[in-house]
C-alpha cells in the first residue's frame, strides 16, 4: 500500500499536475490517467475539483 498521500505533483505536469499525482499515487503512468480523463464524460468538473483541493507536492532538489 502507498503510504505517501495524494497530491499535485510539480515535475509531471501538463496543466495543474493533477494527473501526475493521481499516477504516481496508483503506480501507473500519468499518460493513461490523462487519457482516462479525455475519454470519460464528466471528467472537467472532477479535475477541477482535484486541481483545487489537492495540495501541491513538496519542492523537489531535482530542475523542472
Amino acid at each position: 500500500m502507498n503510504k505517501r498521500p495524494l497530491m499535485k505533483l510539480s515535475i509531471d505536469k501538463s496543466l495543474c499536475g493533477v494527473c501526475g499525482g493521481i499516477g504516481e499515487f496508483f503506480g501507473i503512468s500519468s499518460f493513461s490517467v490523462r487519457l482516462l480523463f479525455i475519454i470519460t464524460p464528466g471528467s472537467l468538473l472532477i479535475y477541477i475539483i482535484l486541481a483545487n483541493t489537492l495540495p501541491d507536492s513538496p519542492p523537489s532538489l531535482y530542475l523542472e
